[in-house]
């Protein structure tokens, strides 16, 4: 397991390089830890490293996004959140994305664990004492 502090948004550009650089074969991302810590921070950095010009935010109300890579490939950013049970996760179509070979960021990912890939990348960001992130995967 590597980890990787996080003290400034300089920090999560950087460790967004290196997760990429990390699973290059990969495409589907489970990021883990309590509201606030930086899930969304991470793949805000990771999206721009991948080229994403729209505003990447979290889409806690819309469940799913949609950005475009520089090369104009699909990046889906899921938040679940809201979900209350794994029927909701099938009605939006989880697996149309999570299948779509395309990237996939996933917030709250136990909330639909058992529907997760098994070669789904785990991120837990923590915070330590000082406020610091910690990006463990």
């Amino acid at each position: 397991m590597a980890e990787l502090i996080c003290k400034t948004i300089e920090d999560y550009l950087n460790a967004g390089k290196i997760i990429l650089k990390t699973f290059p074969e990969n495409k589907v991302f489970a990021f883990y830890g309590r509201m606030g810590v930086g899930k969304t921070t991470l793949i805000k950095a990771i999206c721009s490293y991948l080229g994403v010009k729209e505003l990447v935010n979290s889409p806690s109300f819309a469940i799913i996004n949609e950005y475009k890579s520089a090369s104009a490939e699909s990046i889906f950013h899921m938040d679940y959140y809201r979900i209350k049970n794994i029927k909701e996760a099938f009605d939006i179509g989880y697996e149309d994305y999570i299948y779509s070979e395309s990237y996939c960021f996933i917030e709250w990912p136990e909330k639909i664990e058992e529907l997760l890939p098994e070669d789904i990348v785990n991120i837990t960001i923590t915070e330590d004492e000082l406020g610091k992130r910690i990006i463990s995967f």
